[in-house]
């Protein structure tokens, strides 16, 4: 009988997961117990994905700019890359301003909605963690996210998922002396780092076999912990214009790998599908980046000296998928409050959202932190923000889940475009969890 899927095994159990978490709604104890006994589950399986995203960014990245051989080459991918993350960005952004304002859901919130959320979410301490958090970011200087980026100590920044861009710095640096060194001098580390490599993958590939069931606990712990289903029914057109527009990325995408790269857009989109489906059910890029490295490399044929450097830098750098919800939800805000936005204003959140998305990539909960600075850039009254930001507190987790993919299925194009560009776009070379494993029985 014919092995079913990897992508149909995970979206079997996230729908198993939402139905299961809708009948335990139904029963007293229910919350409880998928709280208590299923939830763990899922919270195992992103700790060990985060486990792994460390010493998988450092082993892949050294790799892919020890085999380089040629240093300009890396100036090459590393350009290009940036260049086409804040391109896809902008686009992201432009769609999502041009929906809500086509559309304008924030009209047809009532003042009783307005202040139900309110009362509802406006002191959440969710909510003022990310005003206070978003006030830190904005006192910092406009170069502060380059010195983030740089560690004062290597195994600190090793010892922390949100300090990812100093563990890039940190592996790039110690790449390129690799190099310098010459080939003679740097085999022995890279035999190690090569080695380190393959090992961290094979982890990928065993912590992937409890995915259909760690997907299922993900997403029965959400729908019993989802919020006032009124409140959520409010704000459905918002909710509506976000996803359209986050689909419309997805064609966007397609578009590209097709026209670009040559490979249909279908097959693209099946071979990714079990790093989106994590990525829904995590609502996490970085957790999601062991995945989405295995999916790109293996299964797209990526070659790892363009994967190990575009991906783990649009892990924490290229939010596609955030950076258009902040457009929406940052004039979703505006038409429910009355706060007038003129072009100009329109042309401001495009640029902050670009700048929000880089400088903020560390930032814990990012997206509504980016919100609040982007609402700060148009003149959005302070004194508002608690209650701004209760608006869209309601459906905040499901439209994350949501845009997590998309910032995933971006990072995934971005890849195949600069491998493309630089001839090292190949075939795909998928490997198994137990390959080897005759060798050790």
């Amino acid at each position: 009988m014919k092995k079913l899927e990897l992508h149909w095994q995970i979206l079997i159990g996230m729908l198993f997961g939402i139905a299961f978490g809708f009948v335990m709604t139904q029963l007293d104890w229910g919350v409880n117990f998928v709280t208590n006994w299923i939830k763990p589950i899922g919270t195992i399986f992103i700790k060990l994905l985060k486990l792994i995203a460390i010493p998988l960014i450092i082993a892949s990245l050294i790799k892919g700019i020890s085999d380089l051989k040629d240093i300009s080459k890396f100036k090459n991918i590393g350009i290009r890359t940036i260049v086409i993350y804040i391109f896809t960005t902008i686009v992201a952004i432009t769609i999502g301003l041009v929906l809500v304002n086509l559309t304008k859901p924030g009209d047809g919130i009532s003042e009783e909605t307005i202040t139900k959320l309110t009362n509802t979410y406006a002191q959440d301490s969710g909510v003022l963690a990310k005003i206070n958090e978003a006030t830190n970011q904005k006192g910092a200087g406009p170069l502060q996210f380059l010195v983030d980026m740089v560690p004062d100590n290597a195994v600190k920044a090793m010892g922390s998922n949100s300090l990812m861009l100093q563990v890039i710095f940190f592996a790039i640096f110690l790449g390129i002396s690799m190099l310098l060194i010459g080939e003679e001098k740097a085999q022995p580390l890279k035999d190690f780092f090569d080695s380190l490599n393959d090992v961290v993958l094979k982890m990928v590939d065993l912590i992937m076999l409890t995915a259909p069931y760690a997907v299922f606990a993900l997403l029965a712990s959400v729908v019993v912990s989802s919020s006032d289903p009124d409140l959520l029914f409010a704000l459905l057109k918002y909710a509506v214009v976000v996803v359209v527009g986050l689909l419309l990325m997805i064609v966007f995408y397609s578009i590209v790998v097709s026209v670009y790269t040559k490979k249909n857009p279908f097959w693209f989109l099946k071979q990714m599908s079990p790093a989106q489906l994590l990525a829904f059910s995590t609502s996490s890029s970085a957790a999601t980046l062991p995945v989405t490295m295995e999916r790109v490399e293996e299964h797209i044929g990526v070659d790892k000296e363009v994967s190990s450097f575009v991906l783990p830098v649009g892990a924490t750098i290229n939010m596609d998928g955030t950076s258009l919800y902040q457009g929406v939800a940052a004039v979703f805000i505006a038409q429910a409050l009355s706060f007038d936005l003129s072009l100009a204003d329109q042309l401001t959140i495009v640029l902050t959202a670009l700048l929000a998305s880089i400088g903020s990539a560390a930032v814990p909960g990012a997206g509504m932190v980016m919100l609040v600075i982007v609402l700060e850039s148009v003149g959005f009254p302070p004194d508002k923000f608690a209650v701004g930001l209760a608006l869209i507190f309601a459906v905040d987790r499901p439209l994350d889940m949501c845009r997590t993919v998309i910032n995933v299925t971006g990072d995934a194009t971005v890849s195949m475009v600069v491998a493309k560009s630089v001839g090292k776009l190949g075939k795909p070379n998928v490997k198994d969890w137990d390959d080897n494993l005759e060798e050790v029985r």
